[in-house]
């Protein structure tokens, strides 16, 4: 970072043989927090989302960008509070962002994080006969701490064919993956969060796991679960247990039960 929060915009010069990669993630109140939580928690969890899309690429956090709206400034200063820590710890410097005056809260976490030139993880290289992975128990609490895997991300660069993180819940994103590969898939088991149910573990979201692929045969990262296998058909079809799954995760355009 050449220049951080002072100016208009920030300035970050990339490295040689680095590619940059973008996300950013919103959270309204009342779709993804009450103001029953802390704003600590909503301010830690705010940025966790996105570093776990840069996770599942496989990239190290740079910088990020905060837009929050909001109308007492002791919730801003407490979600700052959240927020802050985990951006210390996982290397994304707060470069700059925007405050506004809202009644309904409101904020939005773009991430810039970087990757070796060609090495970044995608959805869409996963190939007929590929290990299906997770990183770990599925069908967590909404409102858990999430913890960005942005080790295993990094760790998996060069070694999984492709990867995605757990947002929307397993049958919607697989279903993503499979569709971006071309590919559609098999899976035998899924690993579920004690006094979870097997229902939510495929379809809850909220889990923030890597789900990736691996070529069969190849040595998985410690800790991992292997779930089920990429296979030739109708693309983006999952079945699991033998019978057709319904990718029904998390949509907000679609009315949830």
């Amino acid at each position: 970072m050449v220049r951080g929060i002072g100016d208009d915009c920030a300035i970050y010069r990339p490295r040689a043989g680095e590619e940059l990669l973008f996300t950013t993630d919103q959270m309204i109140e009342d779709v993804h927090f009450t103001r029953a939580q802390t704003a600590a928690s909503i301010g830690e969890r705010a940025l966790a989302r996105s570093l776990s899309d840069i996770a599942a690429m496989g990239g190290e956090p740079r910088f990020c960008l905060v837009a929050l709206a909001a109308s007492d400034t002791r919730w801003i200063e407490d979600f700052y509070r959240g927020l802050l820590p985990l951006a210390k710890r996982t290397g994304a410097a707060v470069a700059g962002g925007d405050l506004a005056r809202a009644e309904k809260y409101h904020c939005d976490v773009m991430v810039c994080g970087s990757a070796p030139r060609g090495k970044a993880l995608r959805r869409d290289g996963a190939r007929v006969g590929d290990s299906i992975f997770v990183s770990g128990r599925l069908g967590k609490l909404w409102d858990r701490r999430i913890q960005p895997r942005l080790a295993l991300g990094q760790n998996l660069r060069g070694l999984a064919t492709s990867c995605i993180d757990l947002s929307d819940g397993l049958s919607l994103d697989l279903h993503r993956l499979c569709v971006e590969s071309g590919v559609a898939a098999e899976i035998d088991r899924v690993p579920v969060t004690r006094g979870s149910t097997e229902d939510r573990a495929l379809h809850g979201g909220e889990d923030y796991e890597l789900l990736f692929t691996m070529p069969e045969g190849a040595a998985a990262p410690r800790g991992v679960t292997r779930i089920g296998r990429v296979v030739r058909g109708v693309t983006g079809e999952i079945h699991f247990q033998g019978r057709l799954l319904e990718p029904r995760g998390y949509d907000h355009f679609r009315k949830q039960s």
